[in-house]
């Protein structure tokens, strides 16, 4: 059964907008300091986000889907959030050397400590440098696109396409293709082999050995993860495609507590995400983004199920296909622009051995409307609606309504 859309947020998107570039304004660099050779620039943003979720408590952050109240459970409704923890820093260089450019790049916000706003801590978002095509350190993983991403104010923003999302990586980039190695450990998640193994701490006085029961992963990344992308643009058209192999594996013969039935097993995991971006007229853009893959786990952005596989009862490494979409719509209005965006994302867990209380969809639409005064990047304001539902493998659904606002000062 499909996750279907309350009327209630037909209701409420009466009352909604949708708009246009709010990554642009991210990037804007507030100041340029040039020492030797060297451009040296920083940038960064100070953003104050305002929510309110009418139905279940969505988390103090980005939405999260699993905390949205399937439809017949008790759940409280009407929470408010502020927080600032998106606010971001960064510093890039750019040093002309041997033929070519050094550039690096070190950039942090404040979205770590959990999904609690109250624990909003400096983490790192970006460190890498490059120089004559060959990048390294830890950015934008190659599997990802910003084509498809139609504005959110909702941080994590649309789900579906292929995971927009950073970690550590070796990349060589030649024209409009560009292959990396990266984590195998991060985005793409690891293998479900959790074991339960029981550990002696004691005995009884009648000489009965006292075990407490534990649970530990097998999962093991032996080889990185291999992602190649090509983008281009022809005309008012941009396009990319991409794809992700995976090396999964679990192993227990390390551990001498585990049971004998289980052992290890490998699997192949890959990945594909095609993006596309229209702008129809000079006001209006439409943005669209698909990805597929069968052990493919997070790459998968906001893949229900991260697991790119699992052990069944056999003992046997099972991969977990992921299909995901989004479509969006972009059309420039007044100051600003308004903002449509659809997305989906679902694992095929039909033959998985999972409890039915497993989520294995995920859907959301967006509408907002962000703007700049006195013809300015560096302000933006904005307002948006987001309707939420998760499904279940047993067939369970249900739905969320979060209202949003930003104020937003970039330097």
């Amino acid at each position: 059964m499909q996750v279907t859309f309350t009327k209630r947020f037909k209701q409420t998107a009466l009352f909604s907008t949708s708009a246009l570039a709010l990554a642009v304004a991210s990037a804007s660099h507030g100041y340029d300091i040039e020492v030797g050779d060297t451009d040296i620039s920083i940038y960064g943003y100070a953003k104050l986000d305002l929510i309110y979720d009418v139905d279940s408590d969505l988390g103090d952050k980005s939405v999260g889907y699993g905390n949205i109240a399937l439809d017949g459970d008790s759940s409280s409704t009407g929470h408010t959030g502020i927080h600032a923890a998106e606010s971001r820093i960064g510093f890039s260089t750019a040093t002309p050397m041997a033929g070519s450019e050094l550039k690096t790049t070190i950039e942090g916000d404040f979205y770590g400590g959990g999904a609690d706003s109250n624990a909003a801590e400096f983490r790192l978002r970006q460190a890498f440098g490059e120089w004559n095509g060959i990048l390294a350190g830890q950015t934008w993983t190659n599997f990802a696109s910003f084509i498809p991403g139609t504005p959110t104010i909702d941080f994590t923003g649309p789900g579906g396409r292929g995971i927009l999302d950073r970690q550590a990586q070796l990349r060589y980039t030649t024209g409009g293709f560009s292959v990396a190695v990266e984590d195998p450990d991060k985005l793409g998640g690891n293998v479900n082999a959790n074991i339960s193994s029981d550990t002696i701490t004691g005995y009884e006085p009648d000489g009965t050995p006292i075990t407490t029961t534990s649970s530990s992963s097998a999962a093991k990344n032996k080889v990185p993860d291999l992602t190649a992308r090509y983008e281009g643009a022809s005309g008012n058209f941009s396009y990319a495609a991409s794809g992700v192999m995976r090396y999964l594996e679990y192993d227990t013969n390390n551990n001498a507590d585990a049971d004998a039935s289980w052992s290890d097993d490998t699997a192949t995991g890959w990945g594909i995400a095609l993006a596309g971006a229209l702008e129809v007229t000079e006001d209006l853009t439409v943005r669209a983004g698909v990805s597929h893959g069968d052990g493919i786990g997070g790459y998968v952005d906001s893949n229900p199920y991260q697991a790119p596989a699992y052990v069944d009862s056999n003992g046997n490494l099972e991969t977990v296909e992921a299909t995901g979409g989004t479509v969006g719509a972009s059309l420039k209005a007044g100051p600003g622009a308004f903002n449509l965006v659809y997305s989906v994302a679902t694992a095929d867990l039909d033959d998985a051995e999972v409890a039915d209380s497993t989520n294995d969809t995920f859907e959301s639409v967006w509408a907002n409307y962000i703007w700049s005064p006195a013809s300015t990047q560096n302000i933006a304001y904005g307002v948006e609606v987001g309707q939420h539902s998760r499904e279940t493998v047993g067939g369970d659904d249900g739905d969320a309504i979060r209202v949003q606002g930003m104020v937003k000062y970039s330097f």
